[in-house]
């Protein structure tokens, strides 16, 4: 081969690599230069038409009810070996034991890992990937899990359309502490740098889930961070599950995106990704509308009010009619009274007749 020919070669492998180079060293973001919407310019799957997170409109979600309650294989039984954590720049991950997986899917999926998506500022108008007819959480778990039916492994499974299967659970604040979260919580000073990795003791990891592992919605989607691979069924559940304030705050102050030897702290927040478009997909849903309607405080206040009212009316009646009962036996016993009263009487003035007839005097 003559030199021209060989730079000619050497030009065309180097246009080659680069874009492959590029997505490996790229280091991708929320927010900023290479920010959400760069992510397809580099990870071309990221400008999929099945991405994720989704919207989740109730009204136009299909009722399908062959699915059944997803079975948590496993979660309970961690064993004594702690679980490792770590903070990778973007969420907060912990790996999970091979002998974790998950049923109720077409094939067994054997569980990898799981993360967190937040906020910032405490409750606030987003935190959560996924949203429900607009509304979005406060923050949301991802638990993942590989088809280990059809794949060796997580690397070979994520490029695959039935490759992956991840839970998620959409998180909300109220009073009381969630005892269960703490578990990671009380854990990630220890990892407050990106690239930072510690051990924490082992714990029930179901206990993180709702308990009401029956009611949920499926649809075919994506990874939500770079490479964004299309890989993923989706079963978020209907039932939030909830944490205080103050853990939520924990969770959204405690860590950095940057790592320890860098000079500028960066906090890290808002790591969730804005929904993407439905675009061709259903989203089907395990139960029926009116079995999965939560009731607001006044419609709970009304039903309250209105079976109060039906329990008084109920009781008014039962007394009239109580009261007609008794009144209609008391006018009848002393109709009874009166007749025999005058069958007495009656009687009487026949004896006394018969006494005065002359027919009686010998």
């Amino acid at each position: 081969m003559d030199t021209l020919g060989l730079f000619m070669l050497l030009i065309l492998l180097f246009f080659q690599w680069t874009p492959a180079l590029a997505a490996e060293e790229i280091t991708w973001t929320y927010s900023g230069l290479v920010g959400q919407s760069e992510w397809s310019e580099y990870f071309p799957d990221c400008g999929g038409t099945s991405q994720s997170p989704v919207d989740v409109m109730t009204t136009q979600a299909k009722y399908d009810p062959s699915l059944i309650p997803v079975t948590p294989l496993g979660y309970s039984q961690h064993g004594n070996q702690p679980f490792t954590m770590y903070n990778n720049g973007h969420t907060v991950v912990i790996e999970l034991p091979e002998w974790m997986g998950l049923g109720g899917l077409p094939w067994f999926f054997t569980a990898i890992q799981m993360h967190l998506h937040w906020g910032n500022d405490g409750p606030s108008l987003g935190g959560s990937e996924h949203t429900i007819n607009g509304l979005s959480a406060d923050a949301e778990l991802h638990v993942v899990h590989y088809n280990s039916e059809l794949y060796p492994n997580m690397s070979a499974a994520m490029t695959q359309k039935d490759g992956l299967a991840v839970l998620g659970i959409l998180i909300v604040t109220g009073e009381e502490t969630n005892p269960a979260f703490n578990n990671i919580l009380n854990y990630l000073s220890r990892i407050r740098h990106a690239d930072q990795k510690a051990f924490i003791p082992a714990f029930d990891v179901q206990s993180l889930l709702p308990e009401d592992l029956g009611r949920y919605y499926r649809y075919n989607g994506s990874l939500t961070t770079p490479p964004c691979h299309q890989s993923v069924i989706w079963t978020l559940f209907h039932k939030r599950v909830q944490i205080s304030v103050a853990q939520l705050l924990k969770l959204e102050k405690i860590l950095y995106s940057s790592k320890a030897e860098e000079p500028d702290r960066m906090l890290l927040q808002d790591n969730y990704r804005a929904t993407q478009p439905l675009n061709h997909r259903v989203i089907f849903t395990s139960f029926s509308a009116e079995s999965g309607k939560e009731l607001s405080s006044g419609e709970v206040t009304a039903i309250v009010i209105g079976v109060m009212c039906g329990c008084v009316g109920l009781a008014v009646i039962v007394r009239f009619i109580v009261k007609t009962i008794r009144t209609k036996d008391s006018e009848k016993e002393k109709e009874e009274k009166q007749d025999m009263a005058m069958n007495s009487t009656s009687e009487a003035e026949k004896k006394e007749e018969s006494l005065l007839s002359p027919q009686s005097v010998p």
